[in-house]
């Protein structure tokens, strides 16, 4: 059977789950770009992204060998959410929490905490993320354009790229260096992420 760059995911996953191999192939083509730089841009180190990257598709190909997958057609946000569990694992492992993490809302200023915040917590919590709010501005215009779309508009890459005339290479760049960038201006301004 021939698959086009149309073809659903949801119909590739459960023509996989039906035993067709070529369809986990593109599904991982697919989405490789998006997942690896996800990862990249939480561990910052490419053999540990890499690692992160592969349990990720195993943990994939677990879930659907087994029939546990169900998501009905969110077959990219189930991934990223594996992939998020497997990075959360790993700090965990070598004890340093990193300063970033996304949520389901690529909140990117979301302090990582078990259990709930207690009200104090919540209350410095809200001023960290309105101080980062305020630092954002100190940004490149550009830079500051594409963090702005992907974390507060939740947009992709592709839609970055389409709505600001660049390469979607060119879109991921700029996150990277707006993130650079705001580790440095909140490192200058002694913005302490707290746990």
């Amino acid at each position: 059977m021939m698959y086009r760059n149309s073809t659903p995911d949801s119909t590739l996953v459960s023509n996989y789950i039906q035993g067709s191999e070529t369809c986990l192939e593109i599904l991982i083509k697919r989405h490789q770009q998006r997942l690896y730089s996800f990862i990249y841009s939480k561990v910052q180190d490419r053999d540990i992204a890499e690692d992160i990257f592969q349990d990720t598709f195993i943990k994939v190909i677990r879930t659907l060998k087994l029939g546990n997958y169900n998501e009905e057609g969110k077959f990219l946000p189930w991934v990223m959410r594996i992939a998020q569990n497997l990075i959360i694992d790993y700090f965990r492992k070598s004890n340093r929490m990193p300063a970033f993490k996304n949520t389901d809302e690529f909140d990117i200023f979301s302090i990582i905490s078990d259990g709930d915040l207690n009200a104090e917590k919540k209350i410095i919590k809200e001023q960290i993320l309105s101080d980062v709010r305020e630092l954002i501005h100190e940004l490149p215009e550009e830079q500051k354009e594409v963090l702005v779309m992907r974390i507060y508009k939740d947009m992709s890459f592709k839609e970055i790229s389409e709505n600001t005339d660049v390469s979607i290479n060119t879109a991921l760049g700029r996150m990277r260096y707006a993130l650079i960038n705001l580790r440095k201006i909140i490192e200058k301004n002694k913005i302490i992420l707290v746990n």
